[in-house]
């Protein structure tokens, strides 16, 4: 069946407005993009890391994964492979060999509205993983499929090139075009947190209304 990819490379925002977002919290990204974004039903299932690149998006057919082996042909450093499985946990997306290749191409990490398998390997490595389930049974590898094109990820739609952040609480992604603002959003969100839990240990807290 046909694989169709709408563009070989997608424009990228500089490293260093990703990197800016390194520790920048799901929680508050999501608060200061007015709680809306953001993936829901995933979680990860590597052992410890952050996930912070560019979104490279593929739209496979649930259950068959040879889209993401063309993906895995052109994905370069910091892409984050976001894959759109329609949400199916019957057939494991990627494994062990996959998770390998994409650390190999120097991807940031995986973000699969899907299963995986192999776990083991998975909860042995940092390299990012985030998905919805995990199951023993391999995929068909026949397609059809669709590579860098927007993709529905828990009901969040990503676009190729967006900025993608994943920590413990899960997965959120935005466009480059509002990354300067929402830096400066999010590092006064962090500012001001860090103040209230500094009063609430010196005894001076007052309470507070919509505190999450």
């Amino acid at each position: 069946m046909t694989i169709t990819t709408a563009m070989t490379s997608v424009p990228k925002p500089a490293p260093e407005v990703i990197e800016a977002f390194r520790n920048a919290p799901t929680s508050i990204i999501s608060d200061n993009l007015a709680r809306l974004p953001g993936a829901v039903g995933l979680r990860p299932f590597h052992r410890a890391g952050r996930l912070v690149g560019a979104a490279f998006t593929v739209r496979t057919r649930p259950g068959d994964n040879l889209a993401i082996h063309r993906a895995l042909e052109l994905v370069g450093p910091g892409d984050v492979i976001v894959v759109d499985g329609g949400g199916d946990e019957t057939r494991a997306l990627v494994g062990e060999i996959m998770k390998n290749i994409a650390e190999y191409r120097g991807a940031a990490g995986y973000v699969i509205d899907g299963a995986i398998r192999d776990v083991a390997a998975f909860a042995a490595s940092d390299f990012p993983c985030f998905a919805r389930a995990a199951i023993h049974r391999g995929p068909y590898k026949s397609g059809p499929g669709e590579i860098n094109v927007p993709v529905c990820i828990g009901g969040s739609v990503i676009s190729p090139g967006d900025i993608v952040v994943g920590d413990e609480d899960g997965v959120v992604s935005f466009p480059a075009a509002v990354a300067g603002t929402l830096l400066e959003a999010v590092r006064a969100q962090i500012a001001r947190e860090e103040d209230t839990l500094i009063a609430i240990r010196e005894g001076r807290y007052q309470g507070s209304y919509g505190k999450s």
